[in-house]
């Protein structure tokens, strides 16, 4: 893995971790959810990164199964503004991260 997939695995395994340094989305069939805080805590602990859903190794994606249905999450990287993608996402001074969580079907 390269220095740069190396560093933007770091910061989004702390923003993951912790819902600190960016924004976090949830949809609206997430959000309706009795068990949020248990599907928020299902994202934050996520391990099960693979070649199929992290072939970057940046750990910016996950799905699992809850509750009889399947849950994507994902990270994307804008700028300070929310105006476009981040130039350097390995610059947290530049990029606000963004992770949604969703319903598979939501996608």
């Amino acid at each position: 893995m390269c220095e740069k997939s190396q560093k933007i695995r770091k910061l989004n395994d702390s923003f993951r971790n912790s819902f600190q340094g960016g924004r976090v989305l949830i949809t609206p069939g997430v959000s309706d959810r009795n068990d949020l805080a248990l599907i928020l805590t299902r994202v934050q602990q996520f391990e099960s990164f693979d070649e199929d859903n992290d072939p970057y190794g940046e750990r910016d994606f996950g799905a699992f199964d809850h509750a009889g249905q399947k849950f994507f999450w994902k990270i994307d990287y804008y700028d300070s503004n929310l105006n476009h993608g981040s130039e350097d996402p390995t610059e947290p001074a530049v990029t606000t991260r963004v992770l949604t969580i969703m319903l598979a079907e939501e996608y």
